[in-house]
């Protein structure tokens, strides 16, 4: 009964601070003539609810594809349909054809919100509660520091509530996925990814270890017998659960490649706003842009992330583990981030939901690389108007957590699971230092939070320089990116330096 409380609490306070973000304003508010993210959620359940399915994805003098084409996979659009009849029975003229193009209105504002409260609360908070209830270890005021610290992470709160988007629908499907996974529920598992894949593309950064996870696992159990049968098994799960995502578009080939074309839009290049990744921040120095054209662009950055996610791919492949597979999860969508083509700032949120899961184990790296994805998304946040909110949710998380999880406390090398990568490099030269790595990164943690905050205060404070109008912007993506950069080589050293981890499903 006392955990229950906890659990309900913890829920409350989330579901307390996520409204408390929504009563901010939101993406493009009063900003014709595209209105921001806000306006391209609402024009969806206006186009899917007025328009034959055979029209979502193509331009037609009914659907101005330069105006908030539909760019997400089938899943997005049958939920925007389902928003829009409920949208469509309280008021039909936040779903009029062509003439509620820029509404706005309080009530709207309401439902719009409400729209995603439901769905983290059908979704991706019961995930959450599962996987901290089965699949951390410790006590329960271990397991249910870990569920709050999750569920008040303000990167995903600050971006569906206060910038607007449905990004907890699809990391809540991937969460039920990595949770059907963790419990041995593989074929449950994958049906789950496999809808969350069709929700967002962007999960295609996570598919590679649920992949090569099964493969694995599958293999260990023999691929002439029981193996065999259940990889049969996951397999047929998977194509069934994409036809019938898909049915309505296959009759016609050409509708199916009109969707593909509109969820991966090759055309659009490399680059995507100021994004800590590393082409946008070696741009800064060597002009990519310029050098290369878009093809040799697409080419470079497919080749640099196969090479950086194969390591972590193959170890997971040979070693399918649990805890390999969450390291993995995180390399994957790390390498994504920040070496593949078109990334968007706010898909910082991938490689976040993997750390969220490893905060029960490994807690000042999590938290402080949970800080900086929330920090890298500053002039975003700024643009919407989500100052208070962001200093009020970032603090909130930093307390909380590092108090919670005794984070500060958690920081020795074995406990930073780098007792491996000691017996890995016992056999340097005896006159190199040897550096205390835990106090290396506890020094880290405290000069990258006082660094996130002297940079957010000079942002809003100070005028840039004539000569340098987006100093501050890029400085926010310089130092973010070298932080992540850092984060992906930590995590390649734990995974790569452990040959199996400590969980066990219950």
């Amino acid at each position: 009964m006392e955990t229950c409380t906890l659990v309900s609490m913890s829920i409350l306070l989330s579901v307390l601070v996520r409204w408390g973000v929504s009563l901010n304003s939101y993406s493009g508010a009063g900003k014709p003539p595209m209105f921001g993210d806000y306006e391209a959620q609402r024009h969806w359940q206006e186009v899917t609810y007025n328009l034959p399915i055979q029209e979502w994805y193509f331009n037609t003098t009914e659907n101005d594809l330069n105006y908030w084409g539909l760019d997400y996979p089938p899943l997005t659009a049958f939920h925007s349909l389902l928003c829009a009849h409920v949208a469509k029975l309280i008021n039909p003229e936040w779903v009029e054809l062509l003439g509620s193009r820029g509404y706005e209105s309080p009530a709207h504002k309401l439902f719009m919100r409400a729209t995603v409260l439901a769905a983290d609360l059908l979704v991706y908070i019961p995930a959450v509660v599962l996987y901290c209830c089965y699949l951390t270890n410790g006590s329960t005021n271990k397991k249910v520091g870990t569920l709050l610290c999750i569920l008040l992470y303000p990167g995903l709160i600050l971006i569906d509530y206060g910038h607007f988007q449905y990004n907890g629908l699809s990391l809540g499907l991937a969460l039920w996925g990595v949770l059907g996974l963790g419990l041995g529920w593989d074929t449950l598992g994958s049906l789950a990814f496999s809808l969350a894949l069709n929700y967002k593309q962007m999960e295609l950064y996570h598919a590679l270890p649920f992949f090569c996870y099964l493969l694995g696992k599958c293999a260990r159990q023999g691929l002439t017998g029981r193996g065999l049968f259940s990889l049969v098994k996951i397999a047929v799960t998977v194509l069934v659960t994409f036809a019938l995502c898909w049915l309505p578009f296959l009759s016609d080939p050409e509708q199916a490649l009109q969707v593909l074309r509109r969820i991966f839009p090759v055309a659009r290049g490399l680059f995507e706003d100021k994004v800590a990744n590393a082409w946008c921040s070696l741009n800064v120095m060597i002009k990519i842009r310029s050098i290369l054209s878009s093809d040799s662009q697409f080419y470079l950055s497919f080749v640099v992330t196969l090479l950086a996610i194969a390591p972590s791919s193959l170890k997971l492949l040979k070693t399918p583990t649990f805890w390999q597979f969450k390291l993995a999860l995180v390399n994957s969508s790390l390498a994504f981030f920040l070496f593949s083509y078109q990334v968007h700032e706010k898909s910082i949120l991938l490689p976040a939901l993997p750390v969220c899961l490893l905060l029960n184990d490994l807690p000042l790296v999590a938290i402080l690389f949970l800080q900086v994805s929330t920090f890298s998304m500053l002039p975003l946040l700024l643009k919407d108007s989500l100052l208070m909110p962001y200093a009020v949710t970032s603090l909130a998380f930093l307390v909380f957590s590092t108090h919670l999880l005794s984070a500060l406390e958690r920081c020795t090398e074995a406990q930073l699971r780098l007792d491996g990568y000691r017996k890995l490099t016992a056999w340097l030269p005896a006159c190199l230092p040897r550096l205390d790595l835990a106090r290396i990164i506890r020094w880290k943690f405290y000069i990258s939070v006082v660094m996130m905050v002297c940079l957010s205060v000079a942002s809003v404070v100070l005028l840039p320089p004539v000569g340098l109008p987006d100093l501050f912007p890029v400085l926010v993506s310089a130092f973010s990116f070298l932080h992540f950069l850092g984060t992906f080589v930590y995590f390649n050293i734990v995974q790569l330096s452990m040959p199996q981890g400590k969980q066990k499903t219950k």
